[in-house]
């Protein structure tokens, strides 16, 4: 592998940074170079977060630029709409199907816009659109939306299920780790 650069992108407390450690910890235990950066100023309020993750046989920085992006992990559509630009022509969109209304929106100074999953659709070709949403309820948990979208990830790439596995045991929480691999697995075979 020369490089892979991925992006996550979401709303704070949907799970992004766990997902990208995870990502990482897989990149490292396939002895892989690998930097991650995080952005995430008013995550905590529900305001937009983005992760760089940058794996291959060398990483000199971890900041990916518009155009660079081969795969964007987008937790819910506004954000992908958002982040979308920095997707590879031939890069990959994973994307949760989900409405988070910001505060503008809520508020009302500002309208969600209509027709998100259909206008990048018709401006990227490899969109791969699910309900992670209600596959992470049928997993019993809401807040399994990012390892539903790991399990996506993992069959997309050449690093075995096992690796996944093992970096999910050694970074979620134990207390989550039942319904979190349940839910990697439902991503997995989706």
């Amino acid at each position: 592998m020369e490089k892979l650069n991925i992006m996550i992108v979401g709303v704070g407390g949907q799970g992004t940074l766990l997902a990208s450690r995870v990502l990482g910890n897989v990149a490292m235990k396939m002895d892989y170079d690998v930097k991650v950066s995080e952005v995430h100023g008013m995550a905590q309020r529900g305001g937009s977060v983005v992760t760089y993750v940058k794996l291959g046989d060398k990483v000199y920085s971890p900041i990916i630029e518009k155009g660079e992006a081969d795969i964007i992990i987008a937790f819910e559509k506004l954000e992908a709409l958002r982040w979308i630009e920095y997707l590879k022509e031939d890069g990959t969109l994973i994307l949760n199907d989900q409405r988070i209304d910001p505060m503008p929106v809520i508020t009302g100074k500002a309208k969600y816009p209509e027709n998100i999953v259909k206008k990048i659709k018709n401006n990227y070709k490899n969109v791969i659109s699910i309900d992670a949403l209600q596959i992470a309820k049928e997993c019993g948990n809401i807040k399994a939306v990012n390892t539903v979208l790991l399990g996506i990830l993992a069959k997309s790439t050449s690093i075995g299920k096992e690796v996944w596995l093992e970096s999910l045991k050694e970074n979620v929480p134990a207390k989550a780790l039942d319904v979190n691999l349940k839910a990697f697995e439902a991503g997995y075979s989706a």
